[in-house]
C-alpha cells in the first residue's frame, strides 16, 4: 500500500472516530441534562423511590457513555500526536476534548449536589417523607424519564460495566478528569468555537413577520386610537390610562 493511500485511509478512520465521538457527546449532554432536571426534585414533595430509581438509571447510562467516550478521545488525541494530521483535523479533536471535559465538570457538580441532598433526605423509612419540602412537580419526572429512555446509544453495543454507587461514581469521575487533563494538556482558552452560541435554539425559531420597530409603531398607533376614542366625549369623567 502506498504512503498516500495509507494517509487517506488513516484520515478517513479519524473522521469516522470524530463523528462517533460527536454523537456520543450529544447523547451525553442529553443524559446529563435529564439528570440535572431529575435532581432538581430531590428533597421536595415530588421526591420518591421512582425518582431516585430513575436517577440511578440515568447516572448509569451517563457512566457507560463517559467511560467509552473517554477511551475513544484519548485514542483519538494520541493518534493526532503520533500520525501526521492537518490543522483542521487537530482542532476538531481538541474541541471534542474540551467539550467532554466541560460536560464532566458540570455533571460532577450535579452529582455533588445530589449527594448532599440525598444525605439530608434519605427516605429510608416511611416517616422520612415528613421532612420533605412541600414543592415540586410530580408530573415532570415522567417526561424526563421518557427523554432518557429515548436517548440513542452512541455505539452499537455499550461496554457492559457495573455502575458504581453515587460516592464511587463521583470519585471515579474526578479521577478520570484529572487523568485526562494530565495525559493530554489542551488549554481551554486555545480552543475556539466553530458555531455561534445558542445556534440550535435560534435555528428552531421561525423568523418573525414583523420587526421590533414595526410592533412598537403598531402599539403606539393603537394606543393613540384608544385615547382619541376615549377622550372625544366632553362629558367623559374618566382619565385615559392608555
Amino acid at each position: 500500500m502506498s504512503r498516500w493511500r495509507r494517509s487517506v485511509d488513516e484520515l478517513a478512520a479519524r473522521r469516522r472516530q470524530q463523528g462517533e465521538c460527536e454523537r456520543a457527546q450529544e447523547a451525553l449532554c442529553k443524559v446529563t441534562s435529564c439528570f440535572q432536571q431529575l435532581a432538581a426534585s430531590l428533597g421536595s414533595s415530588a421526591d420518591c423511590s421512582f425518582l431516585r430509581d430513575e436517577m440511578d438509571e440515568t447516572r448509569a447510562l451517563a457512566h457507560r457513555i463517559c467511560s467509552g467516550l473517554s477511551r475513544r478521545l484519548v485514542r483519538l488525541m494520541s493518534d493526532c500526536d503520533s500520525a501526521p494530521s492537518g490543522v483542521e483535523d487537530r482542532q476538531v479533536s481538541e474541541r471534542l476534548w474540551v467539550l467532554f471535559l466541560s460536560v464532566l465538570e458540570n455533571f460532577l457538580s450535579d452529582l455533588h449536589k445530589a449527594s448532599d441532598v440525598i444525605g439530608q433526605f434519605p427516605l429510608t423509612r416511611r416517616y422520612d417523607r415528613r421532612s420533605l419540602v412541600n414543592t415540586g412537580c410530580i408530573d415532570g419526572m415522567v417526561g424526563v424519564a421518557a427523554r432518557v429512555a429515548s436517548v440513542q446509544a452512541p455505539w452499537l453495543t455499550l461496554e457492559e460495566e457495573q455502575s458504581p454507587d453515587l460516592t464511587n461514581h463521583i470519585a471515579g469521575l474526578e479521577a478520570m478528569l484529572s487523568e485526562m487533563q494530565l495525559r493530554v494538556p489542551v488549554a481551554f482558552w486555545s480552543v475556539e468555537a466553530t458555531q455561534p452560541a445558542w445556534a440550535e435554539a435560534r435555528g428552531e425559531l421561525d423568523e418573525p413577520d414583523y420587526s421590533l420597530e414595526d410592533l412598537m409603531e403598531v402599539e403606539v398607533v393603537s394606543n393613540n386610537s384608544k385615547m382619541a376614542a376615549c377622550c372625544q366625549p366632553s362629558c367623559c369623567g374618566l382619565s385615559c390610562v392608555g
